[in-house]
């Protein structure tokens, strides 16, 4: 039987859509081998390299977020994003990183004094901003000047500026210095308006996880629990920075009344306002600073001062590539940053699986004799947060100590991953604790009825369609939320035990100190859930010490690239160090939109990302600081 025969329009689109696949094809490949062969030229040429002045100045301008590890970026798509003009939503930098640059630059004879830019840099916590100061205080030691010059100094950049011998401000220039808070958004109202049911399964007087989904304002209880922890950062930020600065700590303005008398007095001037205040020194000019740099360091050919940018000098101090010496002993260091989850993750999350993977490797690498877990987590799914804790009790029992250092978060989630180490440590500023747990389901089954849809039939048994979501679309039935309740009550007493077993302290005991309720480290030290303050470094000698080790190698345990991503990272990377690929500036609407925008995202997505397998959680939403 012959072939029924196309018919004329079938054919005539068939033919068009055939052409337009070709060619599609045909220039998409002219594209990518043409970016193939120019990033590559980028990658492989010996060229620009960076010439500093016999006598110098290190620029220091950070940008973005200082961090302990890079969320995962698809390298495909941030080169094509920045290729066209866009910008990286939330740049991130290692304090690893800026630390060891500062280091170098403090024995580098070309480097004279460091100047401070410090304009661009976003999100940073008390302890990682130390770390960084620490090695600022270094290098002045070593007999150079460190110089801080900008427009506006936000609570962040005005704490690193602070370890400067001299600040300075441009003529309309602002510091604003106006403490910490806790300000989450809340969707009770917004729910019901959607008639979309919240259910609520928790333990503990102060576990306020998920009170932006069953209230429209923060509880007496999470109040006094999160002023208590956000008076003692504030209090250690302001004796930080008078000591630094030479003043009282009744210097920080924290009322409008008291802000106000002083800004009527330097008639609405805010640079005049803050140099009365003794917050900056100096009130200059972009051309004035420019010349009084010039005079310690010299002139270039743009006629600005001798000066190596923070990327130049990465570029020269901070290979691009890590090798790790195979015969050497080692501490390996596995970060654990960001929302745990159930399975696997990439870097910037905590996944169960792909962190248990990382601490097993290091459990049966005979080079590695002991292990840092350092955390920066206010928590997730408490089956994730269990397997963690199993390959860490797997390392103890297999000879390796392991030192939990605690970083800005380690609450919740994140202070259970932490309760098996043999030690835990701290930073004084350290929000832990939060031990309690929760379960959290919204249902729609009103939302359904309201337009008019509906989910009907019949199954074996009144659990049929249970775990397929059937709950999502009727509700929960009055036992079904018995049994969750029971649950969440099981899962707390294990979270007690679990801990209690592993701080030697009874479940009483630890009850008190749990309910949710939120720590800083400090207070954490007297109340016996962590063993000792101290910073990152201090946590890596001390396991250097428990396994004997005088001389050894810091390795960081960490997923690796599949050989396609490796190489696209490795020719975008060397484009964008060579200045190929445009960049743009985030504007100051810009910013404010962003941060607008971003709680209600990050409280979504946070929702999103909960898969716990028994829908069970320990997590502190309120440890987020605004």
């Amino acid at each position: 039987m012959s072939e029924k025969k196309k018919g004329l329009f079938r054919r005539l689109f068939g033919a068009i859509w055939s052409v337009y696949r070709g060619f599609r094809a045909t220039v998409l490949n002219i594209i990518f081998i043409c970016l193939v062969l120019v990033i590559g030229s980028a990658l492989f040429s010996g060229g620009d390299k960076v010439q500093i002045a016999d006598t110098s100045a290190l620029y220091l301008n950070l940008r973005g977020d200082l961090v302990e590890q890079k969320r995962y970026v698809d390298p495909m798509a941030a080169a094509i994003n920045e290729a066209a003009g866009g910008q990286e939503e939330a740049p991130e930098m290692l304090v690893t990183d800026v630390v060891k640059l500062i280091n170098h630059a403090a024995k580098d004879n070309r480097i004279q004094v460091m100047v401070m830019d410090l304009s661009a840099l976003g999100g940073g916590s008390l302890d990682k901003l130390k770390s960084v100061g620490k090695a600022l205080e270094a290098f002045k030691a070593s007999g150079k000047k460190i110089f801080a010059y900008g427009a506006y100094y936000g609570q962040n950049q005005y704490f690193l500026a602070s370890y400067a011998d001299q600040i300075a401000l441009e003529p309309m220039g602002a510091v604003l210095l106006e403490g910490y808070g806790s300000y989450p958004m809340y969707y009770k109202n917004a729910l019901e308006k959607l008639k979309v049911s919240t259910h609520v399964f928790r333990v503990g007087t102060y576990k306020s996880a998920v009170e932006p989904f069953t209230r429209n304002d923060m509880s007496d209880a999470a109040k006094e629990a999160n002023s208590a922890w956000l008076n003692e950062l504030w209090a250690d930020y302001k004796q930080q920075v008078a000591e630094r600065r030479g003043f009282g700590i009744d210097n920080f303005d924290e009322t409008f009344a008291a802000m106000y008398s002083k800004l009527q007095a330097a008639e609405g001037d805010l640079g005049q306002y803050a140099l009365t205040s003794k917050w900056v020194d100096a009130v200059q000019t972009r051309e004035q600073f420019r010349n009084s740099m010039i005079a310690i360091v010299g002139k270039n050919d743009n006629n600005t001062y001798n000066h190596v940018t923070f990327d130049e000098y990465k570029k020269m101090v901070i290979p691009a590539k890590q090798f790790d010496n195979p015969n050497t002993e080692k501490i390996a260091v596995v970060v654990a940053r960001g929302t745990i989850i159930d399975g696997t993750a990439k870097p910037g999350m905590i996944g169960g699986d792909s962190t248990a993977a990382l601490l097993r490797r290091a459990r049966h690498d005979d080079k590695v004799k002991a292990v840092v877990l350092r955390i920066d987590s206010g928590g997730g799914s408490a089956f994730a947060s269990e397997v963690i804790g199993q390959e860490i009790t797997l390392l103890r029992e297999a000879g390796k100590p392991v030192i939990a250092s605690m970083g800005a978060v380690a609450a919740s989630g994140g202070y259970w991953i932490a309760a098996p180490a043999n030690e835990i440590w701290a930073s004084p500023t350290t929000i832990t604790g939060s031990i309690g747990i929760f379960g959290l389901l919204h249902t729609f089954e009103n939302a359904m009825s309201t337009i008019g849809l509906n989910v009907d039939g019949v199954g074996t048994t009144e659990l049929a369609g249970f775990s397929a979501g059937m709950p999502l679309f009727k509700g929960l039935s009055e036992p079904a939320k018995d049994m969750m309740q029971l649950l969440i009550e099981r899962g707390y007493t294990e979270f007690l035990t679990m801990v209690g077993k592993n701080r030697n302290m009874s479940n009483e005991e630890v009850d008190k100190v749990a309910q949710g309720r939120v720590w800083t480290g400090s207070k954490a030290l007297e109340l016996g859930l962590v063993d000792k303050l101290g910073t990152f470094d201090d946590a890596i000698a001390r396991a250097a010490e428990m396994a004997g080790l005088s001389q050894y190698d810091i390795t960081v345990v960490q997923p690796e690239l599949s050989p396609t991503e490796q190489i696209i990272a490795d020719l975008f990377g060397a484009a964008k160090a060579k200045g190929w690929l445009p960049s743009a500036t985030m504007q100051p609407e810009q910013r404010a939109l962003r941060q607008l925008t971003q709680q209600v995202k990050q409280d979504f997505v946070l929702m999103n990302q909960f898969n716990d397998p028994n829908g069970i959680y320990s997590y502190c939403l309120s440890c987020q600081i605004n």
